[in-house]
């Protein structure tokens, strides 16, 4: 008479051999031949280990095939982590902000001296003054800047901020900017003629902007210089080129920056 199966303990203390992920430099042995070497990527199924001379061999995913600290062990490719979720950054440089609506226009407002310049703050800066409920509105130039910003009739509540073209020592620009005091109101500037000479000239493939002579129209004479005959059509070839605050000039870039922090103030 035979008693219980005597391997029947045997077999319930059998070791698991314990899956673990293949991560590269991860130093394991073929059990099989021998051979020791570091994860270094894998191919068709199966790990690739390089030893320490640099040589290097295929071996596949077999149930404990390898020894890890001379245990065997059964290797796995390791599960890709999802990649992380990248940020969104608008035109402006600043974070996107999903799932967020334009908000009601403020009092506040943003003056521009043109609608060329209204559109080229609107390429750029769009997104984020839409968010702050900040409109931009384009002037007929600012000869009568001060009768309008008294028209307009500022407060703690109700900012302004004008954006000037040729904003320069000496100008006309300058005294003209110099007749308003309002602490409600913030002018700034930039040294270009025309909102146009803001964009970056390589960005329309040029070195530079053509020299216009004194007297003669600005956007005519470069326009004649490319050989273009109609301002607006010269206008939409510099904006398609436009996408982010990187194809404008600094000074561009900092008086924008100025101007909606004033008037978002609070």
């Amino acid at each position: 008479m035979y008693g219980e199966d005597v391997l029947k303990e045997q077999w319930r203390r059998k070791k698991v051999v314990p899956e673990v992920d293949a991560e590269i430099d991860l130093v394991v042995e073929d059990a099989d031949s021998g051979f020791c070497g570091a994860v270094v990527g894998f191919e068709l199924g199966a790990v690739v280990l390089e030893d320490r001379f640099g040589k290097r061999r295929n071996f596949p995913l077999t149930p404990a095939a390898f020894l890890l600290d001379g245990r065997a062990v059964t290797l796995r490719k390791p599960v890709a982590s999802p990649a992380p979720p990248q940020r969104k950054i608008t035109a402006s440089g600043s974070i996107a902000v999903d799932g967020v609506k334009a908000q009601v226009a403020k009092a506040s407002r943003i003056w521009v001296e043109g609608i060329h310049d209204a559109a080229l703050v609107e390429r750029i800066w769009g997104d984020d003054l839409r968010i702050e409920g900040v409109v931009v509105e384009p002037l007929d130039g600012i000869d009568d800047l001060a009768a309008a910003v008294s028209a307009f009739r500022p407060s703690r509540d109700r900012r302004l901020g004008v954006l000037v073209d040729h904003l320069v020592p000496g100008s006309k620009e300058s005294r003209i900017v110099a007749a308003v005091t309002d602490p409600n109101v913030l002018i700034t500037g930039h040294p270009y003629v025309d909102i146009w000479q803001a964009v970056k000239p390589d960005r329309i493939g040029i070195k530079k902007w053509p020299v216009i002579p004194p007297g003669r129209n600005w956007k005519e004479g470069v326009c004649e210089a490319f050989g273009v005959r109609e301002p607006a059509d010269m206008w939409r070839r510099i904006l398609r080129e436009v996408s982010s605050y990187k194809d404008v000039e600094t000074p561009l870039v900092n008086s924008m920056e100025r101007l909606i922090d004033f008037v978002t103030v609070g």
